[in-house]
């Protein structure tokens, strides 16, 4: 790792802990300036990657990012719980063509069965408190699962140490917005900002890393 990205990682470790104390003591002014700039961090670190894979792999990963940047900021402001899907929807899907186009193609079907599982299981404990929600989660849910089985699949394809990250991300990023669902929906329990946050940055960072 150089020292241009050591650096944005340490920025983006001390921000990502600072949202996390902001978000327990309640204190919104100190969320709105380190929550972005942890994300802005971790887009530069793709930016700046000294030997990306492809520049349409580096190119992809950061529009990603960017969307990210702007979901982030869309969730921190009240009201805004549908413009901050879509943009992470966007961002699943700049991550998606990514995996596809640095692999081996679309993975087999079967590949799907355990995210499938999955994600009938999430929506079968949440689906009584969506109300009005249920169908942009429906499909946010269907999109987020596609980009962890991409990534999953290029993996198993090709075995490059990039994508390795880049499933660790995915899975992570699975993890945070099952928990970011389960806090919105189902109620908030005391550790939820903890591990809401900390999966999140880190897969972003993951992510960004596998560029």
């Amino acid at each position: 790792m150089n020292i241009p990205i050591a650096l944005l990682t340490v920025l983006t470790a001390l921000c990502a802990a600072l949202t996390i104390v902001a978000q327990y003591r309640r204190n919104k002014r100190l969320e709105y300036v380190c929550k972005p700039l942890a994300t802005a961090s971790i887009v530069l670190i793709a930016l700046l990657a000294p030997d990306p894979l492809t520049p349409r792999y580096q190119l992809l990963i950061a529009l990603g990012l960017i969307a990210s940047l702007l979901g982030d900021i869309f969730l921190m402001l009240p009201e805004h719980f549908l413009p901050g899907l879509v943009s992470f929807l966007v961002a699943h899907l700049a991550y998606i063509a990514a995996f596809t186009l640095a692999g081996d193609g679309t993975a087999p079907l079967w590949y799907l069965i355990p995210f499938l599982l999955y994600g009938a299981l999430m929506l079968r404990w949440l689906w009584p408190h969506l109300g009005s929600l249920r169908g942009p989660v429906i499909v946010y849910m269907v999109v987020i699962l596609l980009m962890a089985w991409q990534a999953a699949n290029r993996w198993l394809e090709t075995d490059q140490p990039g994508a390795l990250l880049a499933l660790a991300g995915a899975y992570l990023f699975v993890l945070s917005d099952s928990a970011l669902a389960v806090e919105r929906f189902r109620g908030t329990w005391r550790s939820a900002p903890f591990w809401v946050l900390s999966t999140y940055f880190a897969a972003q960072w993951l992510i960004a890393l596998s560029v």
